[in-house]
């Protein structure tokens, strides 16, 4: 095999993911060439609707899945938060590679940090997920809908006169825009949504021979945080919709996983965490999911 075709979004992070991966493939097979199909998808040409509104963050794949089905492509490069907790039989998760920072960051003009918000400062943000969790800690927030790549969501900051947005730390540090974060926003109270900071590349099932070129690259670590982060909210039917914020680790030997999960209709939320053997992931995952459902 000496080439090897990426479908990939276009954003500057979708590209720069794709280069992240193509990277560590050309370390560990120098002879490869690399051939980036760069792909419009639904999720990025309807800016002006809320993705809960269009059918979610698969709108994000669906495209680049297309192109593994046309066989033009040999794998597609995802951020994993957003790939669908379901995906179909024709396709696998292949390799996921080592995460980034997973937590949320706050990034402002004129704040440091979330206590020195004023009342009712509007944020920037379309998640869920965040507008329930900043809510739980400052309930007088108020919020808008905020679409778009990473540097049009900073500029959105200066051109709509938000008091802050909220992004993920790992696209900012990808894109060496670290210097745009304020604060980064504490795991125990801002659990990020599942597979936060970790790529993922997906590929035909029925092609082994790249399954088995690819998953190489993958981190066993990550590869088992995030499998088991994604059980959770299976096991929740979890969806975009759904603010729910999911985190996996390891400390000392044992697999803690936390939860956060919240009812769109009021500022109810619930908080839980379980922890056990590695062994255990299935049954844990299961148990937080309970702990989790409304």
């Amino acid at each position: 095999m000496k080439v090897i075709r990426i479908a990939t979004r276009q954003s500057a992070l979708a590209l720069k993911q794709t280069e992240i991966v193509s990277g560590a493939l050309q370390a560990l097979f120098p002879q490869l060439k690399i051939e980036i199909i760069g792909l419009t998808t639904e999720g990025d040409r309807r800016l002006e609707t809320s993705l809960a509104k269009i059918g979610g963050k698969g709108l994000f794949v669906k495209e680049l899945e297309q192109a593994l089905l046309n066989n033009e492509a040999d794998i597609a490069v995802h951020s994993m938060k957003d790939v669908p907790f379901e995906i179909s039989d024709s396709f696998c998760i292949a390799a996921i590679l080592k995460r980034e920072d997973p937590r949320d960051v706050l990034i402002s003009n004129r704040y440091n940090y979330l206590t020195e918000l004023p009342n009712k400062a509007v944020i920037g943000t379309s998640s869920f997920r965040r507008i329930k969790q900043l809510k739980a800690k400052k309930p007088d927030l108020q919020f808008v809908e905020l679409r778009g790549n990473v540097p049009t969501r900073i500029k959105k900051l200066e051109d709509n006169n938000l008091d802050a947005i909220v992004l993920a730390a790992a696209g900012l540090n990808r894109l060496a825009l670290q210097n745009r974060i304020k604060s980064y926003l504490p795991l125990e109270d801002f659990i990020p949504a599942a597979g936060q900071g970790a790529i993922g590349i997906e590929c035909c099932k029925t092609n082994k021979a790249i399954i088995q070129l690819v998953s190489q690259l993958t981190d066993r670590l990550t590869q088992f945080c995030v499998q088991t982060e994604r059980m959770v909210a299976k096991t929740l039917n979890a969806s975009c919709h759904t603010p729910l914020g999911v985190y996996a680790e390891i400390f000392n030997e044992n697999l803690v996983i936390k939860g956060f999960s919240a009812k769109i209709e009021n500022d109810e939320y619930v908080t839980a965490s379980v922890q056990g053997s590695k062994e255990q992931a299935e049954l844990l995952a299961k148990q937080l999911a309970e702990k989790l459902r409304f």
